[in-house]
């Protein structure tokens, strides 16, 4: 198990570093998901490579063991935001990719539901502690949001942010409201 102090890393690196389409590939989603390394990136792959990992060794069990098994993985992965249907299958948690799991993450549901203008905004609210889920400050931007959690997106209570925002919701209102009447 290990000592509680001496935290392990979560991510692997690549096996071969300098494949050019990979090394592409993984530029344009550290930019379009504003990631602040490829760290972050690996973490991702590492935590859906441990899912599927998990859903084929199902694939090994016998049938009736592994039907309550697999009913589990689908519900936690359902939990999670990462399935549509609550009645996947094994498949289905097969097919999931890295943008799946990125898509999850705290800072782009903040980016998503608006309260930010660009992803790098979105990140620089979560770590400032401008964002809260439930009332509950969340300064971790890879916070993978359950599907209940999503809904109670908002600005921490007292930030100055949540004012600067409705302000400028108010002000779009009224611009919207002077161009219908005219």
């Amino acid at each position: 198990m290990g000592d509680p102090r001496k935290s392990r890393r979560k991510w692997e690196r690549p096996g071969h570093p300098w494949i050019k389409e990979r090394l592409a590939e993984e530029m344009e989603l550290v930019g379009k998901y504003g990631l602040r390394s490829k760290r972050e990136l690996w973490l991702a792959q590492a935590f859906l490579r441990r899912v599927r990992n998990r859903a084929k060794s199902l694939l090994s069990l016998p049938p009736e063991g592994r039907v309550v098994k697999e009913r589990e993985l689908v519900r936690k992965l359902y939990r999670l935001g990462l399935l549509m249907k609550e009645e996947g299958t094994i498949d289905d948690v097969l097919g999931l990719t890295v943008e799946d799991v990125l898509q999850r993450r705290l800072q782009t549901l903040v980016n998503r539901k608006g309260l930010a203008r660009s992803i790098h905004e979105a990140r620089q609210l979560v770590v400032h502690g401008h964002v809260a889920i439930g009332g509950r400050r969340v300064t971790s931007p890879g916070y993978i949001v359950s599907r209940d959690e999503e809904q109670l997106i908002d600005f921490m209570h007292g930030s100055p942010m949540a004012s600067r925002m409705r302000a400028q919701a108010v002000v779009e209102e009224g611009s919207v409201d002077s161009t219908e009447t005219t």
